[in-house]
């Protein structure tokens, strides 16, 4: 297809010029740096992806018209370039952006006007909006070509994924230098993954502390974990229970749902719950929230009340930290298998839902626990 053919060109001439600029205006080059290198918001870089893609494929558009409501024949739906051909280019050459269109972010989102640099668009940071704008007004008024732009961004996207697989080597084997030692406590692995979950922006690692459990202790325990959901996702977009659910080995019906909260669970947490215990298809026997937070006795009590309401279910709120603690202790002989489980829950996360420097945070916080430093 034509539009494979540009974006594999543009791939073969970012490989190429890889160690090379091939920007000659120093802010041009400035802002590409800057927005492909936005960690915090990747947005950015896909809604520029898109556009640049929108105009080497169909010259006559406007790259500031992604939308076409904005009507015209130089608007464009940049949603559907973003969609149909940039996915697979990204996930192909596993490009650091994120996985899914820019176009359904709140800021991106029902829009119907030019993207001029006059607009200023709500999110952030700021600059980041504000520099792809810029961006698209200099290929728009002429300033830069966009085929040279699109190379420019994926030379820098594939210096950033070359770089983020270096830090990750490294510190995977530094980490590999201390095999063979003493596997570290119970205790001391709760301290570990205590300071990672301490970290900023550790709203799934819940999820993945329980979800462990499962992966390390899943055979003894005669249970399994089905898949688990997308970060974003919503229980209603996916039907879910909760955010960990557990079946019997060998059947699929769900007997146990864990709801991770990074706040305190409140009554009507609980209420929301029953009501997805009415409706689900089969009998749920512990619906379990996890929480980071202080436990309010009086909302636990209120859970307890819905065992016979519920005809059976139970409702309980853990700590997550106490969960932690009590499960390693009591599979103890399994907890480097824990421990190996969580990492590779984390590892294989998308940095959407665990940063790149959260998962780098975790192994060089494992390095320092095993090394005795």
């Amino acid at each position: 297809m034509k539009q494979e053919e540009i974006l594999k060109n543009i791939q073969e001439r970012a490989e190429a010029t890889l160690n090379k600029s091939v920007i000659s205006d120093s802010v041009i080059r400035g802002r590409v740096d800057y927005v492909c290198r936005c960690i915090s918001n990747r947005a950015g870089v896909r809604l520029l992806m898109s556009c640049l893609l929108g105009k080497l494929d169909r010259p006559n558009v406007d790259p500031r018209k992604p939308y076409t409501e904005i009507g015209g024949e130089d608007s464009f739906s940049g949603r559907t370039y973003d969609e149909r051909y940039l996915t697979k280019f990204i996930n192909e050459h596993r490009l650091p952006v994120n996985p899914t269109t820019a176009f359904l972010t709140p800021t991106l989102r029902n829009i119907d006007y030019m993207l001029t640099t006059d607009r200023e668009l709500v999110g952030r940071p700021r600059d980041l909006y504000k520099k792809t704008l810029e961006l698209l007004e200099d290929v728009a008024l002429g300033h830069i070509s966009a085929d040279v732009m699109f190379v420019e961004t994926v030379r820098v996207l594939l210096l950033l994924r070359d770089e983020k697989l270096a830090r990750m080597n490294s510190l995977l084997e530094a980490l590999g230098r201390t095999e063979g030692s003493l596997p570290l406590s119970s205790e001391a692995i709760v301290t570990l993954i205590g300071q990672h979950l301490s970290c900023k922006n550790a709203s799934r690692l819940p999820v993945l502390i329980v979800a462990a459990a499962y992966e390390s202790a899943g055979v003894q325990l005669s249970e399994s974990m089905l898949p688990l959901n997308s970060h974003n996702a919503a229980d209603l977009q996916t039907g879910s229970l909760g955010d960990v659910e557990i079946c019997l080995v060998d059947d699929d019906s769900v007997v146990t749902a864990y709801e991770m909260k990074m706040k305190r669970v409140t009554q009507n947490d609980i209420e929301v719950a029953v009501t997805k215990i009415a409706r689900a298809p089969n009998k749920i026997q512990n619906y379990l929230f996890v929480t980071t937070d202080v436990i309010d006795p009086i909302v636990a009590n209120y859970a307890s009340t819905f065992y016979e309401k519920t005809d059976g279910t139970e409702i309980a709120i853990l700590d997550c930290i106490g969960f932690l603690r009590h499960f390693l202790h009591l599979f103890h002989r399994i907890r480097a298998d824990y421990l190996n489980a969580y990492q590779a829950l984390i590892l294989n996360e998308p940095d959407s839902a665990v940063s790149q420097t959260l998962k780098e945070a975790f192994l060089a916080l494992r390095q320092v626990a095993e090394s005795g430093e």
